[in-house]
């Protein structure tokens, strides 16, 4: 079937319409995702085709929220949960680290969790220090919980079509920002991306960049910059952080020798410090410069809009980090 292009926040609607008619157990719950039809309008119309059975409206309790869906999932149900923003995750970490992730293995595989825990990362709105986190690395931390980063309406579709779809727990986490980000997407209800999978966005010869979400566009933007100076970045999109596939990094690296690793989080124990220490171990070898890290400056972000994207990776950032090593 033929691609259109579509909005990251339809790819997301059209991926829950799409698995809600074709597999019954599938329900929705959370704040607002029925009445309103969720924070960010995901939702919308979904009260009224699927019904209060199927599209629940909860208590302000993101610990309920995620509760009740371990228990939902482990009782033979396929819920997705939504958590309106990631910042308050942190409330419902016991449901997810000590349940949702480690149920399956605790029961030797007698019991399974299908969760999908729809989020919102990232700074950039002024919504403040408490409500501008990008905490995703401290959930993929943990063995037994997947956690998806799509930074595309393409990605997003067929990531969450896939999710849904699995037996395992999965914190499927979007970008605030890019919901109305566009990119062509298959018409198809069976499209599904593989679960733990990068994918190179652009291919160069003389960096790698690896990067995920957020950093997927700035990065995009910084490649095309360097290239009018003579300066191919090759650009790897992890897209999962867990499970993490390294291999399509190690074999751009083997090619550029030199790496710059973009993200939101902030600097100290991030992706990028994971993705350095793996390529150290695996390409030392190929290793012409050091590994160059963009990520948040190491502070809460500020309330001022201007003062706030300083704080945040740019182009600009990723365009002076290729710079110093190539």
């Amino acid at each position: 079937m033929a691609d259109r292009p579509i909005t990251y926040r339809e790819a997301l609607s059209s991926a829950l319409r799409e698995e809600m008619q074709r597999d019954e157990r599938v329900f929705i719950m959370g704040e607002e995702v029925g009445v309103w039809g969720g924070t960010y309008a995901v939702t919308r119309g979904f009260l009224d085709e699927f019904g209060a059975r199927r599209v629940r409206d909860t208590p302000i309790s993101e610990m309920v929220i995620a509760g009740a869906a371990v228990g939902a999932a482990m009782a033979g149900l396929r819920p997705i949960a939504e958590i309106m923003t990631i910042n308050f995750a942190f409330l419902a970490l016991d449901a997810i680290i000590n349940h949702a992730a480690k149920v399956r293995y605790m029961f030797n595989g007698q019991f399974t969790v299908p969760l999908v825990i729809r989020t919102t990362t990232g700074g950039g709105k002024q919504l403040g220090a408490t409500h501008s986190h990008a905490p995703e690395v401290i959930f993929a931390h943990f063995p037994g919980l997947y956690v998806a980063v799509p930074g595309t309406a393409y990605d997003a579709k067929g990531m969450l079509k896939a999710s849904i779809r699995d037996d395992n727990p999965v914190l499927f986490v979007e970008h605030s920002t890019m919901l109305q980000r566009r990119s062509p997407v298959p018409d198809d209800p069976d499209f599904l991306l593989p679960i733990g999978k990068s994918d190179i966005k652009r291919k160069g010869s003389d960096v790698t960049i690896v990067t995920y979400q957020k950093g997927l566009e700035h990065s995009l933007v910084a490649a095309e910059e360097l290239a009018k100076e003579g300066i191919e970045a090759e650009i790897v999109d992890l897209r999962w952080l867990r499970p993490l596939d390294l291999e399509p990094v190690f074999e751009s690296f083997k090619k550029t020798n030199r790496c710059v690793v973009v993200e939101e989080s902030l600097p100290m124990f991030n992706v990028g410090a994971e993705v350095a220490a793996q390529i150290h171990d695996v390409c030392f070898d190929w290793m012409d410069a050091p590994v160059k890290r963009v990520a948040a400056m190491d502070i809460p972000l500020p309330y001022s809009h201007e003062i706030e994207l300083m704080a945040l990776p740019s182009p600009e950032k990723i365009i002076r980090a290729v710079k110093e090593v190539v």
